[in-house]
């Protein structure tokens, strides 16, 4: 037989095969479902972390709120009384743990002039994180109330991305530290004296 007469017959199979394959609609479901389970899966994983972080980040401020108020109905507290905090901070934050829990309370008196300074200050080691006198700059200026006083409570976690696949981020990237303070004013007499602190 003739190649050149072959020719046309074996082009003419193979268009027909290749038309056939064209109009074959089978297994389209599952070519578009390949294309498109990467990026649900994305969605999903993006949603919880957003989520897990945006409930971290509310227990952070819940908790901060908490403990200055906590300490503005006190007249008088202690380290050890200041202490109890961390067990406030630990409940408030349930069900989760608070990695790299730290608090620090800070008593800030504000004199005739509206200059916030800080007369007493502790923190979850029972150390003084600010120096007495020491001129307070966060203080919002509608609080700047001449001859009044404040506590300022300040907490700060780091929360770790849960399902972040190694190697996508770099490790600083993994952890976020989130931070809230919040001021309140005392509740009973005209200041709050910390014995110890």
């Amino acid at each position: 037989m003739d190649a050149s007469a072959a020719q046309p017959g074996r082009m003419t199979g193979i268009l027909l095969r290749l038309r056939a394959l064209w109009q074959d609609r089978s297994g389209v479901g599952a070519v578009e479902f390949a294309l498109i389970a990467p990026l649900l899966l994305c969605l999903y994983i993006t949603a919880f972390e957003l989520t897990i972080g945006l409930s971290m980040s509310k227990r952070t401020t819940r908790t901060a709120s908490t403990v200055a108020d906590l300490v503005t109905q006190q007249s008088s507290v202690t380290p050890t009384v200041l202490a109890t905090m961390k067990d406030v901070a630990n409940s408030l934050f349930a069900p989760y743990s608070p990695q790299n829990l730290t608090i620090k309370i800070t008593g800030i008196t504000i004199d005739a002039s509206g200059n916030p300074t800080v007369a007493w200050s502790w923190d979850q080691l029972n150390g003084r994180p600010y120096a007495v006198g020491t001129a307070v700059t966060s203080v919002p200026t509608d609080m700047r109330t001449p001859s009044t006083f404040l506590v300022r409570a300040e907490i700060s976690v780091t929360h770790q991305l849960f399902m972040v696949m190694p190697g996508l981020l770099p490790s600083q990237l993994k952890t976020i530290t989130m931070g809230r303070q919040y001021f309140y004013r005392q509740r009973v007499g005209t200041s709050i004296a910390c014995t110890g602190c």
